[in-house]
């Protein structure tokens, strides 16, 4: 089932979940603006459209095959728009492929799956009807508005997870250890940048005078979408560079306590070695000094507790135990 809407050039919803056979009358009425939605279309759905509206079938083939690079191609008589919804659920990136072919006269967008939701969507057009006059640039602006605020909440999860891995670094506790989640994460976070960030070109695009879908009121508003994701790529690649750091410092406190624990096994070794020198020379079935005698045994029990008293007073001043 395909969700449609209809607008008049004042920004009046006159029409809504018309069927698609119906959009040529619709565009028939003058000052009129159609959006159409379609989720995971088939073959015959686009081809349907393509004989109302009259897409490219360059466009046609790069909607149904999916895993594009965000862009915006130009052709004769449309633009077609690629762009990715991004969710974080779980340590996982949720991504969905969303394609836009753009028309003064009518907007068709193509969802790949229902993880990106009509409602924020719907509600975004609806809260600012004062701007549904400027047609298609409207319905376009509010799209990406959308999937970039979208983007924003889940850059904000990336921040807060690494934010907690970087207190963890510094705790008394043992150095953080390398899970599923953290690889997951540092995967989802090159996904997002690679998926996310290219937008910005399509945006800057989108903005050229000479495409003319953007007239002089809505273009501050795509100003402020494209400033929006410039933010994302700063904030995105400050936290590639925060990712970077933490490897590198959990490998150095890896390296210096293992150091730690090394020293204390190492300090420990020399004050047993004492008594085992000790009582090794005096285990030889030779005479030695205090051979049999009483006085032998006590100085050798003095002699084993004084040098490993000596050894540990070394190494407990030297911080080594």
């Amino acid at each position: 089932m395909a969700s449609t809407r209809a607008y008049r050039d004042d920004g009046t919803l006159i029409k809504e979940d018309f069927p698609v056979a119906d959009i040529s009358d619709v565009l028939e009425m003058p000052d009129t603006v159609v959006w159409v939605d379609y989720c995971k279309p088939t073959e015959d759905d686009l081809e349907e459209l393509q004989a109302e509206l009259g897409f490219h079938e360059l466009a046609v083939q790069d909607a149904l095959g999916g895993h594009q690079r965000p862009k915006l191609d130009h052709y004769p008589s449309h633009q077609f728009l690629v762009m990715y919804s991004v969710s974080l659920h779980g340590g996982k990136l949720a991504v969905v492929e969303i394609d836009a072919f753009i028309h003064p006269r009518w907007l068709v967008t193509v969802r790949k799956d229902e993880g990106f939701e009509l409602g924020p969507l719907l509600e975004r057009w609806d809260r600012s009807r004062d701007l549904a006059h400027h047609g298609v640039g409207f319905l376009v602006y509010g799209l990406i508005d959308t999937v970039i605020d979208q983007a924003f909440a889940t850059l904000d999860q990336f921040d807060q997870y690494y934010d907690d891995v970087s207190d963890s670094v510094f705790s008394e506790e043992s150095p953080i250890q390398p899970s599923a989640k953290w690889f997951e994460m540092r995967r989802a976070l090159i996904q997002f940048h690679r998926l996310v960030v290219p937008t910005r070109e399509a945006v800057s695009a989108l903005m050229r005078r000479d495409h003319r879908l953007v007239d002089e009121t809505l273009y501050p508003y795509y100003q402020d979408v494209y400033d929006h994701i410039l933010r994302i790529t700063e904030s995105t690649d400050a936290l590639r560079d925060l990712v970077s750091t933490i490897v590198e410092t959990n490998l150095s406190l890896r390296d210096f306590r293992t150091n730690q624990i090394m020293k204390k096994v190492t300090s420990w070794a020399a004050i047993i070695a004492v008594p085992t020198l000790i009582t090794g020379w005096y285990g030889m079935n030779v005479p030695y000094p205090g051979f049999a005698r009483h006085w032998g045994v006590i100085a050798a029990t003095l002699l084993i507790f004084g040098c490993a008293g000596l050894l540990f007073y070394v190494f407990k001043r030297q911080d080594w135990l």
